[in-house]
């Protein structure tokens, strides 16, 4: 692994060809905020691609495409005289020193929880009018809903175990089931997940990796199954409920 002094170097030299590409280069000197942000979300995403696959040399691949955008953002904020790269980090050194008053300061704390409870109680503090108010609007749904339930429990507002976060699950199904009204039920529906994810992060589980992994499993599945039919001279299709039920069958016994 690298020296400190040989990341300080790296960093350096990032910064450095962040500045002649800003000056040279016609594309990344036509760059703004905006024209970046749906770029830097897709590098997010194909990061998040490489952790759920556990891809080390993907992962380091992705890590510099998104260090890449941030430093790019504290160029543009650079000159536009608002903020620079250490500015950024200034404040971030600041934010999780303050935050961490059991390494940086005299307050003792038992565990993860005890942590977690503290960060949001100082997040208060710093001028947050709302536990909530760090869930932004634009996350996927059920990150959110994951993101809010476990902000919460910060606060000590939790159900005591994973039993009873089923029972409000069986409680959301009974209701989703019970009402006829389109609209309503679309609501229920929506309780029914906020209540399974709240069971499933009670448990120890990510939903949203959870999904994403049925995602996949899903796709391989189906075009295995493609596979199978092409190999069979045979067009989906053209197959009945019970034909293609018989070949996805097939490919699940192949992937598992």
């Amino acid at each position: 692994m690298n020296t400190k002094q040989q990341k300080l170097e790296a960093f350096s030299k990032l910064l450095d060809i962040m500045d002649d590409l800003r000056e040279k280069c016609p594309w990344d000197r036509k760059q703004t905020l905006q024209t970046l942000r749906h770029l830097t979300l897709e590098e997010v995403y194909e990061l998040s691609d490489a952790l759920l696959e556990e891809d080390l040399p993907e992962i380091k691949k992705e890590l510099g495409d998104v260090l890449l955008h941030l430093v790019f953002y504290a160029k543009i904020g650079s000159e536009k005289g608002s903020f620079d790269i250490a500015d950024v980090i200034n404040a971030l050194n600041e934010k999780l020193i303050f935050r961490h008053p059991h390494i940086y300061g005299d307050v003792e704390v038992q565990d993860e929880e005890e942590v977690k409870q503290n960060w949001e109680k100082l997040k208060l503090k710093e001028g947050n009018k709302s536990v909530l108010s760090g869930v932004t609007k634009g996350t996927p749904s059920i990150v959110k809903a994951y993101r809010i339930q476990d902000k919460v429990k910060g606060i000590g507002f939790e159900f005591a175990s994973a039993e009873d976060a089923w029972k409000k699950v069986d409680e959301e199904l009974t209701e989703f089931h019970a009402e006829t009204d389109p609209d309503k039920k679309e609501q229920e529906l929506g309780d029914v997940f906020f209540s399974l994810i709240n069971y499933a992060r009670i448990s120890g589980i990510n939903p949203d990796s959870a999904l994403e992994r049925t995602n996949i499993k899903f796709i391989s599945r189906f075009q295995k199954m493609e596979q199978l039919a092409s190999d069979k001279n045979l067009k989906l299709e053209d197959l009945s409920l019970a034909e293609m039920d018989k070949l996805w069958e097939e490919a699940k016994v192949m992937i598992r």
